[in-house]
């Protein structure tokens, strides 16, 4: 989802992610064929400008940032995130986040439809969609511009690229061994792939 919003900001030619991606991206997210059922509203992605069936471009070009609004609404989410039992950030919390704003795409919706902040959040909870459980993409929470989300493993991904137990890593971890980052406001852990060369040590034979 961020990649896809990332896509729609180079697309126009933005140096920054603003709202209106981010909010394109989790409707599209949340779709089924270009549709979103919000409630007793339909919400066409094709009526918002969006080709649902294209796929923007996604690296290469240059580097695109996250802007201000962007990192509220993340962070936001992440609150809603909390209040909603915690766990990781999830799509509908993201849109959930989004009931607050009242400009650019999300203030067209509310006038187009009706939409308060309250009837938003009652439309978001209501979502049937296949993709509510998909959490929100890794480049959302770490909250960088245009940082490539591989860059970041869980420690269990960093266990696969060390071949070892991802307890081992977890044990580096809190042993200073290996630098890891916290997410904002959350448990999980991100460890830099670039760090992962710190618990390798050279081999000396034996004579």
């Amino acid at each position: 989802m961020a990649s896809y919003a990332i896509g729609l900001a180079k697309r126009r030619g933005l140096a920054e992610v603003s709202a209106d991606e981010l909010l394109l991206a989790s409707l599209r997210a949340v779709a089924r064929f270009g549709v979103v059922r919000m409630g007793a509203v339909t919400l066409d992605l094709e009526e918002l400008g969006l080709d649902w069936l294209e796929n923007p471009p996604g690296g290469g070009g240059a580097k695109v940032a996250y802007s201000q609004a962007v990192v509220d609404l993340v962070d936001q989410a992440a609150r809603i995130a909390r209040a909603d039992g915690g766990g990781p950030v999830r799509v509908p919390h993201l849109l959930a986040a989004f009931a607050g704003l009242d400009s650019g795409l999300m203030g067209h919706l509310k006038s187009q439809h009706g939409f308060t902040s309250a009837t938003w959040r009652a439309a978001v909870a209501g979502l049937d969609s296949r993709d509510a459980d998909r959490v929100a993409e890794e480049a959302l929470q770490e909250r960088v511009g245009g940082t490539n989300s591989n860059d970041y493993l869980t420690p269990e991904q960093a266990a696969d690229e060390l071949g070892v137990h991802v307890q081992t890593v977890r044990a580096y971890v809190r042993s200073g061994k290996l630098a890891a980052l916290r997410l904002a406001g959350e448990r999980a852990i991100r460890i830099r792939r670039s760090d992962l060369e710190t618990v390798l040590e050279p081999l000396v034979p034996q004579v």
